[in-house]
């Protein structure tokens, strides 16, 4: 039964030594994001599941290890208590890490689950009815930016497409509409680059049937990349 879900940015310079000069424009984002993960800790869950996009998607332990070291800091960090052996987390979930491992979440199970950016609607929602199964508490972190085309500096130059594709993609997630998240245009989410396209997908089949309302504490597009955080509960 799903009781909670956190859904939060994803880029690594969440993180301040990343960011190092420019981290304090990151300040509210990263406010939102513990706000958000204070309203998971709150729903006292039996289980955290942490889902955020990649490249490949595949399962990760809890005590995973990721690192930031591709990014030039020498920083680590595992998701959630414990040292298991495997791949390292992929950036999505290295930054929910990062963020877990500063709030006061409860001591629950976690797991990471990272989802192919490229995954297809209907495979996304398959994915999402199995992880949203079950008889016990799961609440849910999911990780994933907007478009990364917002303005002429951005990572994909600009696009006239990305503020009404991030501005729906914010409503849905701040009234908890799943049929809107649902229906995100895959090839468009694609070529905005907007990796958070396919774990809302997964979110909006999890959440089906758990009557969660949602909020929206942040949707702002700082350096051009599109970035909202949200609370269902």
């Amino acid at each position: 039964m799903l009781v909670a879900v956190a859904v939060c940015p994803c880029p690594p310079l969440l993180v301040p030594e990343v960011a190092s000069g420019a981290a304090p424009e990151l300040d509210a984002a990263r406010a939102a994001c513990a706000d958000a993960l204070g309203v998971l800790a709150a729903a006292r869950p039996g289980r955290l599941l942490v889902i955020g996009p990649a490249e490949h998607g595949g399962r990760y332990s809890q005590g995973a290890r990721g690192s930031f070291r591709g990014f030039g800091v020498d920083l680590d960090v595992t998701l959630g208590p414990g040292d298991a052996p495997g791949p390292e987390l992929p950036a999505s979930l290295a930054v929910a890490a990062w963020l877990l491992e500063r709030s006061d979440r409860a001591d629950v199970p976690v797991e990471g689950v990272a989802v192919d950016t490229a995954l297809p609607a209907d495979q996304c929602a398959r994915l999402g009815a199995q992880l949203g199964g079950g008889d016990d508490r799961v609440a849910l972190l999911v990780m994933g930016d907007g478009s990364a085309c917002r303005t002429l500096k951005a990572p994909g130059y600009l696009d006239e497409r990305a503020a009404p594709f991030d501005a729906e993609a914010a409503r849905a997630l701040g009234t908890a509409d799943l049929a809107a998240l649902a229906a995100l245009d895959t090839e468009l989410a694609r070529e905005l680059q907007a990796s958070g396209r396919a774990p809302w997908q997964v979110l909006a089949a999890a959440a089906g049937g758990a009557g969660l309302d949602g909020t929206l504490l942040y949707d702002e597009a700082p350096y051009g990349v599109g970035y909202a955080v949200a609370t269902w509960s």
